[in-house]
């Protein structure tokens, strides 16, 4: 997380401004404070636009993961538990930057702030970049079937996520039937590749071929995005390649 050292010296602050850069000033407004007792060339680095991106992707990332977690009014300990062990289960952050994200998470949960303002505001960022939205997606549901299940209202604020990023609501059907505990092997292998089990063969090897390329671990890095998110990618390239197996073995594709 190349930016994090500038954030704690408090050379980023509220550069994106928007509502995520208010979220980010209340969760990072301590940090800051203690900038003084900081070494001086700490106080004096200036964020490049890379840092920019990683920064915004965690606070968005953050912020609506708070936003879908409080969707029933109150944010539970389980809820809360969940959103930690995916910080250090899937992202496998450090203590600091785990500090960080919960620090976000919290700022979002109490803010006024409307979960559109903050999925506009990030799809603004990666308009462009349709497997930097899609793997925010994919974070979104992750967290959200955690427990087991994704309620009703959490299906809802994630779909509207998807409305707002210009991705079809199915995308968001084939990712909640995928972290079904309950999925069939192979229905959870053809919702992976996004496609249903009644395609032809040629749209199946499009669906893969496609999905390959967005979530190739040298794609989002090239994007500027940060490790950890990175990682999160990587894991997903290794998950479609896997399910593109499956269904190859099972319908005999060449």
């Amino acid at each position: 997380m190349a930016w994090f050292g500038k954030l704690i010296g408090g050379s980023l602050g509220l550069m994106f401004g928007g509502p995520l850069g208010m979220i980010a000033g209340i969760a990072f407004g301590h940090m800051v404070d203690k900038a003084g007792a900081l070494p001086e060339r700490q106080h004096t680095g200036h964020a490049s636009s890379l840092d920019q991106r990683q920064m915004l992707f965690f606070v968005g990332a953050f912020s609506m993961l708070a936003k879908i977690a409080s969707i029933d009014g109150t944010i539970t300990k389980a809820e809360r538990q969940r959103v930690i062990t995916f910080i250090r289960t899937d992202l496998r952050l450090g203590l600091e930057q785990e500090e960080l994200a919960l620090r976000i998470f919290d700022a979002a949960a109490s803010s006024e702030e409307s979960f559109d303002r903050l999925a506009l505001q990030f799809v603004q960022a990666f308009r462009f970049e349709p497997n930097i939205l899609q793997t925010m997606i994919d974070i979104l549901v992750q967290v959200a079937a955690a427990d087991g299940t994704v309620s009703l209202a959490e299906e809802a604020l994630i779909k509207r996520a998807a409305q707002i990023f210009g991705i079809a609501s199915s995308y968001v059907d084939h990712l909640i039937a995928r972290y079904s505990p309950k999925a069939d092997p192979l229905e959870k292998a053809y919702s992976i590749l996004g496609v249903s089990s009644s395609a032809t063969d040629d749209q199946i090897k499009a669906a893969y071929r496609k999905l390959s390329r967005e979530f190739h671990p040298d794609a989002l890095a090239a994007k500027g995005m940060g490790e950890e998110f990175t990682a999160h990618a990587t894991a997903k390239f290794r998950e479609i390649q896997e399910a593109w197996e499956s269904i190859k073995n099972v319908r005999g594709i060449k």
